[in-house]
């Protein structure tokens, strides 16, 4: 295990940070990301117990953690945010997430946290309609993007326009050891693939999703867990293949809606 992050972007006034090797034992591999944009800064995806002790930790290397500006969340589910509790209690963040999950994150929160701060858990939560919004931070805008149904319903993704980078949390997910970038994609496809297909709801959320991403143009897509894919070439490759992916509901047949 690690806490040397990896440095995806610095041009001295805006640096993001990856953390891949923060997760052993049972837990699946996964990334957590810091955004710094001068004197603010935004944590992605932070996990839940595996991840908090040293990923707090290796921040405080990086930033006062008291002053830590934000928390995204893409979506609700325990790798993603299931830490809540510990961001609240130990810095003074605003948690950015679906409007669909703000009603439900309250109940990873203390009720002793929101009194020792003298703010709600709602009052927290920066609550991201369904055609997403803009998040400032520091001199740049970090945008918000909506990616229902890949795979949960209220789902977002954040692409930081500075430095190029898509954070697409579960979509391009894969399951490796570590966050090195793709460089041959059948060769990489056995680990995303099967992962797609089950947790992706559909091809039309795939497809409109694609379309999305290639009007952005980002420089890589990187998911919270696995390889990213970096350059218009490999990028193209990905959203080629993935607007093209039978999953989920597509698959789905009278034989897997059976009484056991």
């Amino acid at each position: 295990m690690s806490s040397t992050p990896r440095v995806l972007f610095d041009n001295g006034s805006h640096k993001v940070l990856c953390f891949d090797q923060l997760v052993t034992g049972d837990g699946v591999q996964s990334n957590q990301f810091l955004i710094i944009d001068r004197d603010q800064h935004a944590l992605l995806d932070p996990g839940g117990d595996l991840t908090y002790m040293p990923l707090s930790l290796a921040l405080s290397q990086h930033i006062p953690l008291r002053d830590l500006t934000y928390v995204f969340a893409s979506h609700q589910d325990p790798d993603i945010i299931s830490s809540l509790d510990k961001w609240f209690l130990h810095t003074d963040c605003q948690v950015v997430c679906s409007k669909l999950w703000a009603r439900f994150l309250p109940h990873l929160s203390a009720a002793f946290l929101t009194r020792a701060s003298g703010k709600s858990t709602t009052e927290r939560m920066v609550a991201v309609p369904d055609r997403g919004q803009n998040i400032p931070l520091g001199d740049c805008v970090i945008k918000a993007l909506p990616a229902h149904f890949l795979h949960s319903v209220g789902n977002l993704q954040f692409y930081d326009p500075v430095s190029g980078i898509l954070f697409s949390g579960d979509m391009g997910a894969s399951l490796v050891d570590d966050a090195e970038p793709v460089v041959d994609f059948a060769a990489h496809l056995p680990s995303m693939e099967g992962f797609h297909r089950r947790y992706m709801a559909g091809n039309k959320a795939c497809r409109l999703w694609a379309n999305m991403i290639r009007q952005l143009r980002p420089k890589m897509i990187m998911p919270q867990h696995g390889s990213p894919f970096v350059g218009t070439a490999m990028i193209n490759t990905f959203l080629d293949w993935i607007s093209q992916l039978q999953c989920g509901m597509d698959l789905m047949e009278q034989e897997d809606y059976r009484i056991p």
